[in-house]
């Protein structure tokens, strides 16, 4: 029978020794990943969100939240930073991003090309709070959100989508996965525009007003090939393009890429997963007067590589321990070209500046399970650089920055006992670091009437954190409760210095403490779906007017529910979700109002193969208001309706 559409927020189970192996798949998660509370979002759930994106999908798993509530169709790129449990502050991800074990962050800005990705070319999403050791974890303070690409059994051979929907909206998507030898492959892409809704209210508008128009394509292609009986090697080639426009006419933003990726797995009694890749990535922003309406800053280029790499070994040290043993290594170079504009059209200042981080890391991490305990535990040791840094600006200074470099250790450890059917607890603790990225390092940037300034100076941040869960499993009913804590020190944030500037500088520390519930139940047809997340977070700043005030951007409250039905090809699905109240700015002067929104996603079967697919966002035209600076504000997704027909699975 097909799954649901409502979405399985289920702990992942402890796997059993013996591996199924699915070509195209990765290596077995370790057993231990429970003990971290790691929630899976399932490839129904994915590609029946209500706005087709992958971002929203996950805003399923309460606490997981962007640095701006918009979704990448209306937000400046550079702000799809993500993070969990409200460790927020500014717009880099404080979570590790993977895509098949593939870093996918921005190598300048550390947001997230949500555009780049497709739903329907997915398995699954698998969300750890918490930081991460691990590969690539020196970027975890927060958790990893791993992708898992869909594989040949997931994918008809050729399947594919056309929709319309409001503002002009159209969005086309396409998949094909043929043969490859003893192999396959899978090509897909998707398409979309749309003229877009108005984010100023009707109050503030101004002839040069315009909608939040986009443009965005995505195209990749996935190969799976054998080498051996145990041995596979999967490589990937992702290019994309998006194109905005933000609030005034003129005021356009692009981001485009070419990733690309080679990993060799092998599953014999010595277990290997290597992984290279490399990003060639671009950013260009043009900044709009909101009194003149003139160009005033042009930021026309960010060319920047990513580039790195790991190699994990698992040894066979019996059939109780699962033992990881590997080293990574993450590369990023990047520079900044930007002309000032006065008001009469002359250039009054030509910008550079950039530079560039590196990270060599090596773990270790072992889960040893004894009958209904496992035990989890990882150590990382970490050396990284930042170097080369410059700002230039052209007649004016030439200023360089020394190189700087450090050690850094940390570690997790944790527990899955499960006491009794249906009870399980669990228990954990763990440290993380992330390194500045280039963008706060060496950009500025403006959201007029607020100018931000970079920092060279900044150093890494460092989180200590810990928590304690209760998993119950009872037939068809899952429910799970964590409390936990999280201190992240040397925080980054944008710190008010007057009220037209800012600038980037390490708190002292970022303390959050909460709850985090969720619950599925599933009869017959029926699903119902919950998540909810209570997070206290607060600077620990004293003396300074930052004291005890909440962190910008960081809700205390948010929930989701979904409720779904599901039979013979006829689906239906409705979501609900609270966005709580939270601050615009660091001393809690802009309020960004609580918001309530309703989703909802129909399926009906047209013949075999082929089915109408009707969505609906924000259903009841909620106000949600994503920006608020001194009064100027930005709105969020109004209501939107899309039909369209869908031909696979």
């Amino acid at each position: 029978m097909r799954a649901p559409l409502a979405l399985l927020l289920l702990p992942a189970p402890a796997l059993a020794q013996e591996e199924v192996v699915v070509l195209g798949t990765p290596l077995r998660a370790p057993p231990g990943s429970p003990a971290y509370g790691a929630v899976t979002i399932a490839r129904e759930r994915l590609r029946d969100e209500a706005s087709g994106r992958v971002e929203n999908a996950l805003r399923d798993v309460a606490g997981f939240q962007q640095f701006r509530r918009s979704d990448s169709r209306s937000a400046n790129p550079s702000a799809q930073g993500v993070t969990l449990r409200a460790l927020g502050g500014n717009a880099t991800s404080r979570a590790l991003v993977l895509l098949d074990g593939v870093p996918i962050a921005d190598p300048f800005f550390g947001y997230i090309p949500f555009s780049a990705l497709v739903p329907d070319s997915l398995a699954q999403v698998r969300i750890t709070r918490g930081a991460g050791t691990g590969p690539f974890g020196a970027g975890a303070v927060a958790g990893v959100i791993e992708l898992e690409s869909a594989g040949r059994a997931d994918l008809d051979s050729v399947s594919g989508a056309a929709e319309g929907g409001s503002s002009n909206s159209l969005r086309l998507t396409a998949t094909t996965a043929p043969g490859l030898g003893r192999g396959f492959a899978v090509l897909g892409g998707r398409w979309e525009r749309s003229d877009g809704f108005f984010t100023t209210p009707p109050e503030q508008r101004a002839p040069a007003t315009a909608r939040a128009a986009y443009e965005d394509w995505s195209a990749s292609a996935r190969a799976v090939t054998p080498l051996g009986p145990r041995t596979e090697l999967q490589g990937r080639l992702t290019l994309f393009r998006d194109d905005r426009t933000l609030r005034f006419q003129g005021a356009t933003s692009f981001a485009e890429g070419q990733d690309a990726s080679v990993r060799v797995l092998h599953r014999g009694r010595w277990q290997v997963d290597a992984i290279a890749y490399l990003q060639a990535r671009d950013f260009g922003n043009r900044v709009i007067s909101a009194t003149s309406f003139r160009l005033t800053l042009d930021q026309r280029h960010t060319p920047a590589t990513g580039y790195g790499g790991k190699l994990e070994l698992r040894p066979p040290v019996g059939r109780d321990h699962l033992l990881r043993i590997g080293f990574d290594l993450r590369g990023a170079e990047g520079q900044l070209y930007e002309d000032a504009y006065a008001a009469s059209g002359a250039v009054t200042a030509r910008r550079t500046a950039g530079g560039g981080t590196l990270t060599l890391g090596g773990y270790a991490e072992d889960d040893w399970t004894l009958g209904a305990l496992v035990l989890t535990g990882g150590v990382r040791l970490d050396r990284w650089t930042i170097s080369g840094g410059y700002f230039r600006e052209q007649g004016i200074t030439d200023t360089r920055f020394p190189a700087r470099e450090g050690t850094e250790l940390t570690g997790r450890a944790g527990l899955l006992w499960r006491v009794a059917s249906p009870l399980a607890v669990r228990a954990a603790g763990y440290t993380g670091f992330r390194l500045p990225t280039l963008n706060e390092l060496y950009r500025p940037f403006v959201v007029f009437p607020v100018t931000t300034r970079a920092n060279p100076d900044l150093a890494p941040e460092r989180l200590r954190g810990g928590e304690l869960g209760l998993e119950l499993t009872a037939g068809p009913l899952r429910a799970g409760l964590t409390g936990f804590y999280n201190r992240l020190e040397g925080a980054i944030g944008n710190v008010t210095l007057s009220p037209t500037l800012r600038e980037r500088r390490n708190l002292p520390a970022i303390a959050t403490r909460g709850i985090e519930a969720n619950f599925s139940v599933v009869r017959g047809p029926w699903s119902l779906t919950a998540s909810y997340a209570y997070s206290d977070a607060r600077v620990e700043a004293p003396g300074t007017a930052l004291d005890r005030r909440r962190p910008a951007q960081s809700p205390v409250h948010a929930a989701s529910a979904t409720l779904g039905w599901a039979r013979a090809g006829w689906g239906l699905s409705t979501t609900l979700r609270h966005l709580g109240a939270q601050f615009e700015d660091d001393l809690e002067s802009d309020r960004l109002p609580p918001a309530n929104t309703i989703d909802a996603v129909a399926h009906v079967p047209i013949t075999r193969g082929v089915s109408l697919v009707l969505r609906g966002e924000n259903l009841a035209d909620a106000r949600v208001v994503t920006r608020n600076s001194g009064g100027s504000i930005d709105l969020g997704t109004p209501r939107v309706l899309w039909l369209g027909v869908r031909v696979g699975r």
